[in-house]
């Protein structure tokens, strides 16, 4: 689990929570059920107009899995095919086999499906791109239903604001309603702001960031079976997948002319 995301939730709305209360007055004056239901339901509803059904209810699992799905690191990728071109050089590519009922990665272990099964490098390479393509636009759509809300959210919140002002002016005769109309008008710029910028853009930058992540270690392992296609050494693998880590790259080879 991605452990920086929940501590910067915690820490914003603590943050802002502890500020609500060392001014005094509680967190009561700060709720308000009109405002809440024009910036969330507003930014829900524009949402759904803006997208299919299905893909708004999909960012739900695009989120999780951006959070919770733990995957391997390009040091442990690499690793993993450095042991798996020693298996298949000792003892040939059926033997990844046995080795496949260890692996987590449903992503490898189904391109190693398709090398034990005998496709050529021409057909895996074909059917891990096409499933990379895949992933990429489900979080790229992902990116952007969290970024539509994020905007949709302070958008909501000035309508909330010239609501609450047209209540506000039409009630100055009666000072008793003039309250009301201005915690609509306060409560939903605040609650659009927050929204927005503690929540959807951080998400949005987030999942970009996890999206660049997955695919730099898919894009590895695509080349890693290609390697254990054409056969190569353990060695030779493990330098032609430390082209993904050019910082490490050099390091060995600095510690090599030494």
């Amino acid at each position: 689990m991605d452990k920086a995301t929940p501590i910067g939730i915690i820490l914003g709305v603590g943050l802002i929570l502890i500020s609500i209360a060392i001014g005094g007055g509680g967190l009561m004056p700060f709720v308000d059920v009109p405002s809440i239901m024009i910036v969330f339901g507003g930014s829900i509803a524009a949402t759904l107009i803006n997208f299919p059904l299905e893909k708004v209810l999909s960012v739900f699992s695009v989120v999780k899995n951006c959070f919770f799905v733990k995957l391997p690191t390009p040091k442990e990728a690499i690793a993993t095919f450095s042991e798996l071109s020693a298996i298949a050089r000792r003892d040939g590519l059926l033997a990844l086999e046995a080795r496949m009922e260890s692996i987590d990665d449903p992503f490898l272990k189904r391109g190693l499906e398709l090398v034990v099964g005998g496709g050529t490098k021409e057909e895996i390479t074909n059917s891990m791109e096409t499933e990379l393509a895949y992933i990429e636009q489900r979080h790229g759509t992902g990116k952007k239903i969290v970024d539509s809300i994020g905007a949709a959210a302070p958008a909501f919140g000035m309508i909330g604001t010239l609501i609450g002002l047209v209540q506000m002016l039409r009630s100055l005769d009666d000072p008793s309603n003039i309250g009301a109309g201005m915690a609509v008008a306060l409560l939903t710029t605040l609650y659009g702001a927050v929204v927005a910028n503690l929540f959807c853009i951080p998400l949005a930058g987030k999942l970009e960031t996890k999206a660049n992540e997955e695919t730099l270690i898919r894009e590895l392992m695509i080349t890693g079976l290609q390697s254990l296609v054409e056969g190569h050494a353990p060695r030779a693998t493990e330098e032609r997948l430390l082209a993904f880590l050019p910082g490490s790259r050099s390091s060995s080879t600095a510690q090599q002319a030494a």
